[in-house]
């Protein structure tokens, strides 16, 4: 189930007409509308705005007309599909790469970035990111990826925590916090999610997916059963 910190809209509130005709009618198979949908792509990098369908169309187009395929829209799909993890975007992108796609360096590059967060490492993932300056090329023209992949790691927070170490939530939002001005970075960042930080926990507010839940387990015994149990006791 999606949560609220996440875009869980699959019809964008910034989507323009043409791209909702596009996607909606049969002119999305059509090739010459792919540089209307990379344009598209282009403006959802700029302004930290996501669509999985329209970035699906140019995948698909790619799919049926392997001449037109651009290995930096490739790239720059995938990125912005990290920021939608947990929901399975980035594996239905993949699903419609050609298979020696699937080989190329930069695609293997991002799959392991994408199994780190879906695996909560979430601190190597951003030494990786730190230590390869080839990954910095690759997500260099998503704005704001580092705020999106934050929001990301708040959701896996936001349903296993109630309370945790600021400390220990800073390396995981790679926030150093070596001086005032990044511990004042962090707190901002914490005061956005409507957390709280008191004397080095942050607290986390109540939900239905981080609150313990009593299991009652229940065992539906027929009266046919049951006679032959006592049966089998009297035999003893």
């Amino acid at each position: 189930m999606s949560s609220p910190l996440l875009a869980s809209s699959l019809i964008p509130p910034s989507r323009p007409e043409i791209i909702q005709s596009l996607i909606d009618g049969v002119d999305r198979y059509n090739p010459d509308n792919i540089s209307i949908l990379e344009d598209y792509l282009v403006s959802q990098l700029q302004n930290e705005e996501y669509d999985l369908m329209a970035n699906l169309a140019i995948l698909k187009l790619y799919q049926f007309n392997p001449h037109l395929v651009n290995e930096r829209v490739i790239n720059n799909i995938l990125v912005k599909a990290l920021t939608a993890i947990p929901n399975p975007d980035f594996n239905l992108c993949l699903y419609l790469l050609h298979e020696d796609s699937l080989e190329d360096e930069n695609i293997t590059k991002l799959t392991f970035l994408q199994q780190l967060l879906e695996q909560s490492r979430y601190q190597q993932f951003w030494k990786e990111l730190e230590k390869s300056e080839k990954y910095r090329e690759l997500i260099i023209d998503a704005i704001g990826f580092e705020k999106a992949i934050r929001k990301v790691i708040a959701n896996a927070i936001s349903i296993s925590y109630q309370s945790i170490s600021a400390d220990l939530l800073a390396s995981y939002f790679h926030f150093p916090l070596r001086n005032p001005g990044e511990q004042e970075e962090f707190n901002v960042f914490i005061k956005s999610l409507e957390w709280t930080h008191v004397n080095g926990i942050v607290h986390i507010p109540v939900n239905k997916d981080n609150q313990a839940k009593q299991t009652v387990i229940r065992e539906n015994i027929k009266f046919e059963q049951l006679t032959k149990v006592i049966g089998y006791s009297n035999e003893l």
